[in-house]
């Protein structure tokens, strides 16, 4: 029998237990590779461009290095597209990027929260020390070598690369029913009604009766973890779509 993947097992204060498999290196290396050229493809078209736009023709002409208003509006912007791409991006995005998205993988704590600004931006400044000598060589011998594929900047920043798996609607809702144990008779009956006539409910059904039961004990006024919002909330967001 093959070993179960590596997952992180998040305790949760709701008693629902979420445990996401840990990202290798080739789901990592995949995401990376298409963030890559998505970041390289955007500071180019800005360097063509401002390039274009400050010469006022259509020309490339790089004009002399002392030019200062050149480098602050044509290089400068280039590079911080390039550099600031995946800090800002995991930030703005959850703990995602375009490639990881496509990927189905998000970055997180040991813990299961998303990390903050800070630790987005540390485990990013130690890109610079991953790709060393050449090609992401030292990032990519950690995430081999390591336990649970981790390279410098995660580390440093105390943070792992997770799929966001997916679970089915009804898995998802009979586990919170058989597990939250604090279940009044109202929220007893929604929850039954929701599982028994789960397959032969229209979506705008399926929705109500889910918000009704999440809102109730998972609500805003819970202590709900992002990893356990990143299962449940995620159910209903796409229920909700038409």
């Amino acid at each position: 029998m093959s070993a179960a993947p590596p997952g992180l097992r998040v305790d949760s204060v709701t008693g629902i237990d979420v445990s996401l498999p840990l990202a290798g290196p080739g789901a990592r290396a995949f995401a990376f590779l298409i963030d890559w050229h998505i970041r390289l493809i955007l500071a180019l078209a800005w360097y063509v461009v401002g390039t274009l736009i400050y010469n006022g023709s259509p020309a490339l002409n790089v004009p002399p290095a002392h030019e200062r208003a050149w480098f602050g509006t044509v290089v400068l912007p280039a590079l911080a597209i390039y550099f600031l791409y995946h800090p800002l991006l995991e930030l703005l995005m959850r703990g995602r990027t375009p490639g990881k998205r496509s990927v189905g993988i998000r970055v997180v704590t040991r813990t299961g929260e998303l990390p903050g600004a800070g630790a987005l931006l540390v485990r990013n400044v130690f890109r610079l020390i991953d790709s060393l000598p050449v090609a992401y060589g030292v990032g990519l011998t950690l995430m081999v070598v390591t336990r649970d594929g981790l390279r410098c900047g995660d580390m440093a920043a105390g943070t792992v690369l997770v799929y966001e798996r997916a679970v089915s609607d009804a898995e998802l809702l009979q586990n919170a029913a058989q597990r939250l144990g604090r279940l009044d008779t109202t929220g007893a009956e929604i929850a039954a009604e929701l599982l028994q006539r789960w397959e032969s409910l229209v979506p705008e059904a399926r929705v109500r009766l889910a918000r009704a039961l999440l809102q109730r004990y998972l609500g805003a006024d819970a202590d709900l973890s992002p990893a356990e919002e990143l299962q449940w909330r995620s159910r209903l967001e796409r229920l909700a779509r038409p």
